[in-house]
């Protein structure tokens, strides 16, 4: 008979499947960390310093005055120089080497005599009574054809009508009487006015007498000039070469042979005429320019066409007068004139205009120096904003205008922002 089987049979379990993995959640936390980082970016961007706007200088350091440029009225011979106090010089002609100059020597004996005994308004200064060796040597000279006045012995001049003696009637005895008064010998004052042209920088200047007669006397429009510019500061000296005449008490009346003195503004300084020298003439004229007073200073020399002393006249009264039309209150920088522009990192760029136009004394071609101060740095501007100050310093003074943006300027825009996140 079979044997039971002692053995239990085995229950069936059903295998435990394995947990269901959650893969949709990884989009979404890509998604989110995404944003994050987009969102931290666009508070960086915003957050970012912005650099500052660039500036660019459209405006030239140096501008001309308007107009054609202008050449004065030169003579056609002998050589000149002229310019005008305060505003420039106008230049030269003829070459500048040292050539007689007559009379004009003189200015540097008035000068000198009034550097060692000074005159002040109203005085007569020191006094010299005339010997008879001062008679005879003023016949002497009228015998050599030299320009003189009249002395009588005994007589007694003061050093202010010796100076208007010297200067107006051109009195070569008075300059020789006003040498040995001052240096005690000619010889000695004729080495005082050569040491005084050396420290005037009047390197082309060489005196050999007091008073000019000498050919041997010479020296440039343009050191003469160097000379005038420093006499005519002293107000003795410009009061009595202004005058056309005078009163002197041996000789009475005696006029100016500059007789372009007391017209159409001219206030000095000196003729001087000989064979050697021709016609010259050492010259002021005064006119007003924007309410302004200025001097139109120069020199001509070597005048023969006519009479001496009227070709002179002639020659300079010409070029004193173009140099005065020519010289105006002249608009240098409009007004809306674009000075700089300013650049924003994206690349945009906007203009600052002037606001006010800017002036300046002087002649057509003229340069003037432009000074433009900039405010501070910024990184945005506005449309109107004033961002500087555009200033000319010249003979009319400071002239100022602000100068603004013509435009609103932002900073860089939120693409660059991101472009250039640190």
């Amino acid at each position: 008979m079979p044997v039971a089987s002692t053995v239990e049979p085995l229950s069936y379990r059903r295998p435990t499947p394995p947990p269901r993995r959650r893969l949709w959640l990884v989009p979404l936390i890509a998604a989110v960390v995404l944003v994050a980082l987009i969102a931290a970016a666009l508070v960086r961007a915003e957050t970012k310093t912005m650099p500052y706007l660039v500036v660019h200088r459209v405006v030239p350091k140096t501008v001309k005055l308007p107009g054609r440029p202008f050449k004065p009225a030169w003579p056609s011979e002998g050589e000149a120089t002229v310019g005008v106090e305060g505003v420039g010089s106008l230049g030269s002609t003829g070459g500048q080497e040292p050539v007689p100059i007559a009379s004009v020597a003189k200015v540097m004996t008035a000068y000198l005599t009034l550097k060692k005994f000074p005159l002040a308004p109203g005085e007569e200064g020191f006094h010299v009574r005339i010997s008879q060796a001062q008679v005879d040597e003023e016949r002497d000279r009228v015998a050599l054809d030299q320009s003189t006045i009249t002395v009588r012995k005994g007589e007694v001049l003061s050093e202010r009508q010796l100076l208007e003696a010297l200067m107006l009637p051109s009195a070569n005895n008075i300059a020789a009487l006003l040498a040995v008064h001052g240096g005690g010998s000619i010889e000695a004052f004729v080495a005082q006015m050569n040491a005084t042209a050396k420290e005037l920088g009047m390197s082309q200047t060489t005196y050999t007498d007091p008073s000019g007669f000498e050919a041997s006397t010479v020296s440039t429009a343009r050191d003469q000039v160097k000379l005038a510019r420093v006499a005519m500061r002293d107000p003795t000296f410009a009061e009595i070469v202004a005058k056309p005449s005078t009163r002197l008490p041996v000789v009475g009346t005696v006029l100016n042979y500059n007789g372009l003195v007391g017209h159409d503004g001219y206030v000095g300084i000196k003729t001087g005429s000989d064979e050697a020298a021709g016609g010259c003439l050492l010259f002021a004229k005064r006119m007003t320019v924007a309410g302004k007073t200025f001097t139109v200073l120069g020199a001509i020399f070597g005048q023969r066409e006519g009479e001496l002393v009227s070709a002179a006249l002639a020659g300079a009264d010409a070029l004193a007068g173009s140099v005065a039309d020519a010289v105006k209150n002249r608009v240098v920088v409009p007004a809306g004139t674009t000075v700089m522009t300013l650049e924003n990192a994206d690349g945009n760029r906007v203009k600052v205009k002037t606001v006010r136009p800017l002036r300046e004394v002087g002649w057509p071609g003229k340069k003037a120096t432009v000074h433009l101060s900039i405010g501070k740095p910024r990184r945005s501007a506005a449309a109107g904003e004033r961002l500087g100050t555009l200033m000319v310093r010249g003979a009319g003074g400071v002239q100022r205008t602000p100068v603004v943006a013509a435009g609103s300027l932002g900073e860089p825009s939120l693409g660059w922002r991101l472009q250039h996140l640190p």
